[in-house]
């Protein structure tokens, strides 16, 4: 999309096919931050402890700040089983369904490392949910109210089981053309649980270019990510590319890859779903750098 218009396309699936966004939930969740900093429902001390029962815990006295920076000493997953990534590996198996009590559970038990980047789907997950309690509502039901309402989005969702899936949803292959499960689960969502058409995130993503999406203002980078020409806001990554502010998230899950780019400046985006687990980066900024030249800006 530009300034000219917008343009939607889908090769291989209908256009009312849902695919998983991956971690551009995260993305979605840095904005639902943003917007509830906005709101005064947090604040920038507020903690995990001060909205979830994590009270005695390590985790507790995490910041949601942090979180949206990749800065709060928590790992990547909790401590997970090796048989979970046995089972994805041969079988195809979600590795990630488990409820938001199991989540909770399993965080009691974490132990914290140095306040420094370190990637954190963990994280994620407990932001999302934790700034669905301090809203009174659950994941769910904040992106609904405050994401998919609000910009139209008519298909943005966050299945919590595989009957919570849509008839259009799609199956994700690997590269290899093996199907996977579809990766649901009450606890991901905040983190990698979103599923969306396509149309639905061209809007998404240019609401996001016009200052319309609530929470914009986590597009902005507040601090280094890796480097100084890495910057993070809430989540969404800003680079310097070809001299241009390039802010984005990817997403990856078992069957599917996904890409969302805005070249803010010149009013650009790029959004691309793939339902197979072959990277579309490269892709989407290759893509971007194309459409923003064709603009002449």
């Amino acid at each position: 999309m530009s300034p000219a218009g917008t343009s939607v396309a889908s090769v291989g699936a209908s256009a009312d096919a849902d695919f998983e966004i991956g971690s551009i939930s995260k993305g979605i969740t840095g904005l639902l931050y943003a917007d509830a900093r906005e709101r005064g429902e947090i604040g920038p001390s507020t903690t995990l402890g001060d909205v979830l029962p994590l009270d005695g815990t390590p985790v507790a006295g995490v910041t949601l700040s942090s979180i949206t920076t990749h800065r709060s000493g928590l790992p990547r997953l909790p401590a997970s089983p090796l048989r979970k990534s046995m089972a994805l590996l041969l079988h195809g198996t979600n590795p990630y369904g488990e409820t938001l009590d199991q989540l909770l559970t399993q965080s009691r038990g974490v132990r914290l490392g140095p306040a420094r980047p370190r990637y954190s789907n963990l994280g994620f997950e407990l932001l999302g949910h934790a700034l669905a309690s301090a809203a009174g509502t659950t994941f769910q039901g904040l992106l609904r109210d405050r994401i998919a309402i609000p910009l139209g989005l008519d298909v943005c969702y966050a299945p919590a089981t595989p009957a919570d899936l849509r008839p259009a949803a799609l199956t994700g292959t690997t590269r290899w053309g093996r199907k996977r499960q579809p990766w649901t689960g009450e606890a991901l969502g905040p983190a990698g649980g979103v599923r969306a058409r396509i149309g639905d995130m061209a809007r998404l993503a240019a609401a996001l270019l016009d200052g319309s999406a609530p929470g914009t203002a986590a597009l902005d980078p507040v601090e280094n990510f890796t480097g100084r020409v890495v910057r993070i806001g809430a989540a969404w990554i800003t680079i310097e590319r070809k001299d241009r502010a390039i802010t984005w998230h990817n997403g990856g899950t078992g069957g599917f890859r996904t890409w969302l780019g805005l070249d803010r400046s010149a009013g650009t985006a790029v959004v691309l779903l793939s339902a197979t687990a072959i990277s579309v980066d490269q892709h989407g900024f290759t893509l971007l750098e194309q459409l923003t030249a064709e603009e002449g800006r």
